[in-house]
């Protein structure tokens, strides 16, 4: 099968782990990268051995460049979405999708026009972990779904990242942020959200950074950086989500679902693998169950892989712009449920995503 070439944008922090996974792919073939330090870019290319360096104008001109990876911070990912989409090639993005309801629907709506993919990140969902508990409860294990719990707290990221800032700003905070991991998952486990109902603050007006090399800056705080969330399901299933950089410590879990037969501990959404645990009526006691799917180590970039292996099969995608676009209203509509003090009906759905194959091969 043809490579699908690819160009990526934005060779900062999180670059390295995508950079990696998608030469080492048998379906990708990075031809060229672009960052607006272009140091940054050179330095990529020469670890990976990209052959071309480019700015990000020069990258989205290349006719031969047919899948655009953006990994800039969310402020940027509607504009180079757009451009990419208007230059022909599809496009896959960090999260979120884009920092609002409004510029994610048109980066959905110009790839169906121009009958082009658009994804975005995470695909952490199609790791063993979360596709483990995806067939346990398409099995009946845990009988029918009727609650969720997601709990994401911590203290932030000044204290370790190099480059904190627009963790705070607009398009960031904790929702935005880790928010679409915890979502993602929750709706290939159970499904899609009818309407929703949330509570945000802003506990710490500004943050001092620790983290080198920005030590002793501070940070001026614009997003709301502790959420309490209510998911009304569309089976009838109801959630309760949490994220927040406000938090010292916790002992809260990470995902649990309760079924009519039976519990699901959930791994950590942010990974690939992790452990799965279930209870269920007949057994009264929680029990560890192997993984059954493949990719339970570090995978980023295989929503991309995916993505590239449905571009030559012409099948649908499973890290796809429906999905994204979906968590990034469940996100912005709990904001707005707290500005307005009210519960919000969501206009958008999605399907769940087809289930990944247990052996790992792409169909």
């Amino acid at each position: 099968m043809e490579k699908v070439k690819v160009g990526i944008i934005g060779c900062g922090n999180i670059s390295s782990v995508y950079f990696k996974k998608l030469k080492e792919s048998e379906i990708t073939d990075i031809v060229a990268c672009a960052d607006i330090i272009k140091e940054r870019a050179q330095k990529k290319a020469e670890e990976f051995g990209i052959p071309k360096v480019y700015s990000v104008d020069e990258l989205l001109s290349d006719k031969e460049i047919e899948i655009v990876v953006n990994l800039t911070i969310p402020i940027s990912h509607y504009e180079i979405a757009i451009t990419s989409l208007k230059s022909g090639k599809s496009t896959y993005s960090e999260k979120p999708l884009a920092i609002n309801k409004k510029q994610g629907k048109e980066i959905v709506k110009i790839a169906k026009q121009k009958k082009l993919y658009v994804g975005s990140a995470p695909d952490t969902f199609l790791g063993a972990g979360i596709q483990t508990c995806i067939k346990i409860i398409n099995d009946g294990i845990i009988g029918e779904p009727i609650s969720a719990t997601a709990f994401c707290v911590g203290h932030g990221h000044e204290s370790w990242h190099p480059d904190p800032e627009f963790y705070y700003k607009i398009g960031g905070g904790p929702l935005f942020d880790m928010g679409p991991y915890y979502l993602t998952a929750l709706i290939n486990l159970i499904g899609p959200v009818k309407s929703v109902m949330g509570f945000t603050k802003i506990t710490f007006p500004e943050r001092t950074i620790t983290s080198q090399p920005k030590s002793g800056t501070k940070i001026i705080v614009e997003v709301p950086t502790h959420i309490t969330g209510l998911l009304e399901f569309e089976n009838g299933a109801i959630g309760t989500v949490i994220t927040s950089f406000d938090v010292w410590a916790s002992n809260l879990p990470l995902i649990e679902i309760h079924g009519t037969k039976g519990s699901i501990s959930v791994p950590d959404p942010n990974g690939f693998g992790g452990e799965v645990k279930i209870f269920t009526e007949k057994e009264k006691k929680w029990q560890v169950v192997p993984l059954t799917h493949k990719y339970a180590e570090q995978n980023r970039g295989l929503g991309v892989e995916d993505m590239a292996y449905a571009i030559r099969t012409n099948r649908k995608h499973r890290a796809n712009g429906n999905l994204a676009f979906h968590v990034l209203d469940i996100m912005e509509s709990l904001h707005e449920s707290s500005d307005k003090g009210k519960r919000i009906i969501l206009k958008s759905t999605c399907e769940k995503s087809k289930p990944m194959p247990e052996e790992g091969l792409y169909e």
